[in-house]
Formats: C-alpha cells, structure tokens, sequence
C-alpha cells in the first residue's frame, strides 16, 4: 500500500505563504461534493502536478519572538511539520534580504535533514534582485524565486518539488495490517478507547482536553488480524484555536487519516452532536476513507426505549451526507461492544477495497437508466457510454458520457445508490468522475 507525499510550507507570516497555497491548491483541490459540514477552510490540499499527486499543507506562520514561551511553540511547531514532511518548502519575502527569523527557522530546517526548497515570493520579474546572493547565507542552496499573486515561476517550483518525493512511500506496515485512526474533537475518549482495545494504558489518558499532541501509533494483533491504531489530537474548533501551536494539532489528525484506512469518527453521547463533530467527519469524507461513527460513553447517557433510534436518527440527518457509514454505541471505560469496533473495522476495510468488474458494471447501470430515464436540457439529453471503476480506497468509478455538465450530481447520486444496492459497500464512499467524450 502506498501514501500520497507530504509537502509542508512554511515561513514566517506576511510572506505570502497562503497566497502561495492557495494558488496550487485552488484548481486542484479535491472536493466530492458540495455539502453542508464538509469543510472548505481546511489547511490541507490534494494536489497534482504532471503524473505526481501529494498532499500540501499550509503550517501558518512560524514566529520567532522574545518571549520564551513563543519561542518554545515555535520550535515545536516547526518541529511538528518536519517531522511529518517529505518536502519542506520554505517562503520567504522575496522584496528584501533574509530577516533574523528567516535565519532562525533556516537552521531548524537544516538540522532536520529533509529536503528543502527554499522560494522567494513576491518577485514579479525574471530579473535577479540585488539581495539575492544574500539567501545562498541560509545555506539551504539556490532560492526559486516565485510570484504567487501573479503565478510565475510554480511550474518551474513544483517540478523541483516533486523531483525530491522519495521514491518508495510504502507504508511499512503489511498490506494485510489495518490502519485505524481515532478522530474527534478533544476529551471524546480516543485515547481511553484505544487502551481499552490493547488492554493496557500505552497511551496518556488525562481529564484535560488536549492532551494529545501528536498521532501515536499502537500495533496491535486480534483474532489473527493485524490493526494500528492511531491516537490523534482532538481536534477543536477554531475560536479556541488561541494557540498557533494547536494548527499543527490539526496537521497531524489530517496526516493521520491520509496514512489510515479506516477512520472511527467519535462522539461524546452525553454532549450530542456539534459543528465540530461534523468538521472532523468531513476531513474523513473528503480524504475517501472508510469511516464508522462511535458515539462513546454511552453508558452516562440516561436512556430509554427511544434513545437509541432517536440518537442514530440524529446522527442521519447531521451527517447526510455520510449515510454509508455504520453507527455504533459504546463505552471506553466499562468495555461496552469496545471489541465489535475491531471486528466492524474489519468490515468496512474489505468493502472499501471492494472492486467491481467492468461488465457487471455496467449491466447495473443500464438497469439503472432503464428504470430512470438520464436528465436532459435544453434538448439535449445525457448519454452515459459505458463505466469503469479505476481504482479502490476509496471505490472510484469513471463515467463516459457526452456532456459532462448534464451529468446532474442528483442522477449520479442515483447511481451510486444502485451500485450500493447490488454491492456492499457500507462504510465507504463511492467516487465518482465524469469525463466528456473526447477527454483523456
């Protein structure tokens, strides 16, 4: 199995960094679908360039101070995006020489040992500034000089970038092992779970929201299947994001889905559902991973006949748009269906590697546009040629059609819905892409 590149940037702030990651992100970004909770201010893109795909995340920006505690933040922030990076690519204010917090994220960087690119931005003109050669000092080698407003010079950037992608980025677990990462907002009970599941406290449990910092990994063995499971950060909502620190939080949950297969999307029973809840789903969305929803402590939860059908009920209209994925009602601390979790993951793994043959396909398709007729405009009528399915993880299909803007997201929903009846893909999202007669 193999994980998308890492490509961090970072840089002290007003040096044009978001306008530079907002540049390559904008027309590349993957989104499925239009739907209310799926994020859109992520700090994280999807990106291609030439036949490469990688992920590209915007760190904020790095700033050194006086004041120790900042200083302390700092190096951990920075610290946090090598660690988990396989290209750095570091911004600085191409309209003049390096500053003294250039020069101090410069040496955090060479100490990493990972490849960086360091880029001037904000250079509008070919022509080599007089403060240029002053850069070489930084001794992270020749700048790329770059204008993010006006586009010049990514082209030329992005193929240095990818150039330095390390060649094998296999993860090293097996190809059988199953990949879980815990998600939800801070003090849900992802660490207490996770201990509750290995059976000894390898993890730090602590009343205090937040505790973990990082993504922690845990092999672990049941029943013959191989799991790891990932710890990560709660992820909290951004009026209470009042450390710059806490953004690397965030990156480290969103590196941790990429590398999993399997998300647990937690939420606390006794608190209900919140914005954040559906933020952190949406980030399990948007990345194709197979997810399940585990509401925890439901033991606290007072209940009656109708708690549970009405909870579930809940969770079907906040998340609409993940109707795939199962539901589940347990307790971290007194073990209640802890271990089903395992089992249900197991599940969902095998149906989002599940792949569909050509023919059978499209037999379901045809039937499909037997018992309801594709949409038109205008006069003009969709015509699906045929569908294949490209790739697993998550189960993508491509359809061939004539117009791709006829192609209504309602009728491709409607699709999807009888692949999903003649197959078992619960627990996954299905993707879909139109392509035109004529396109590649």
């Amino acid at each position: 199995m193999f994980r998308k590149p890492i490509v961090a940037v970072v840089g002290r702030p007003n040096v044009g960094k978001s306008t530079f990651f907002n540049r390559i992100a904008g027309s590349r970004i993957s989104i499925v679908e239009d739907t209310p909770g799926v994020t859109r201010d992520r700090i994280y893109a999807e990106c291609e360039w030439l036949t490469h795909k990688f992920v590209m995340i915007d760190t904020g920006g790095i700033e050194p101070n006086s004041n120790d505690v900042i200083l302390s933040q700092m190096r951990d922030q920075a610290q946090i995006a090598m660690d988990t990076a396989d290209v750095i690519i570091f911004v600085c204010d191409g309209k003049s020489s390096y500053t003294t917090a250039d020069e101090e994220i410069a040496q955090m960087l060479r100490i990493s040992k990972k490849p960086v690119i360091l880029v001037l931005n904000k250079i509008d003109q070919y022509k080599k500034p007089d403060h240029f050669y002053d850069y070489y000092n930084l001794g992270l080698g020749e700048p790329q000089m770059i204008s993010s407003v006006n586009a010049m010079g990514l082209g030329d950037l992005l193929d240095e970038v990818v150039k330095l992608f390390p060649e094998n980025t296999s993860l090293e677990e097996e190809d059988d092992t199953i990949k879980i990462c815990f998600i939800g907002k801070p003090n849900v009970g992802k660490s207490s779970m996770v201990n509750k599941i290995i059976g000894e406290k390898r993890v730090i449990v602590s009343e205090i929201a937040g505790t973990t910092r990082d993504a922690i990994d845990t092999p672990f063995t049941y029943e013959g299947q191989k799991y790891v499971l990932i710890d990560t950060a709660g992820l909290r909502r951004k009026s209470k994001v009042n450390e710059t620190i806490e953004k690397y939080s965030v990156l480290r949950t969103l590196t941790a889905i990429e590398r999993s297969d399997v998300c647990f999307i937690m939420i606390d029973a006794e608190e209900g559902i919140t914005d954040q809840d559906k933020k952190v789903a949406g980030y399990a969305h948007e990345a194709g991973k197979a997810s399940i929803f585990v509401v925890n402590k439901w033991d606290l939860l007072e209940k009656d006949n109708h708690t549970f059908n009405e909870f579930k009920k809940r969770i079907r209209e906040e998340f609409a748009y993940m109707m795939y994925a199962p539901v589940m009602f347990v307790s971290a601390v007194t073990g209640q269906r802890v271990m089903q979790l395992l089992e249900q993951a197991k599940y969902v793994s095998n149906n989002h590697a599940l792949r569909i043959s050509t023919g059978v396909l499209n037999d379901i398709l045809n039937e499909a546009i037997a018992l309801n007729q594709v949409p038109s405009d205008k006069g003009k009528r969709l015509k699906i040629y045929y569908a294949t399915q490209t790739s697993v993880k998550p189960p993508t299909f491509v359809l061939f059609v004539n117009v791709a803007d006829l192609a209504h997201f309602s009728y491709v929903r409607y699709l999807e819905n009888q692949i999903r009846k003649n197959f078992n893909y619960e627990g996954t999202p299905i993707v879909f892409k139109i392509k035109a007669r004529g396109e590649e």
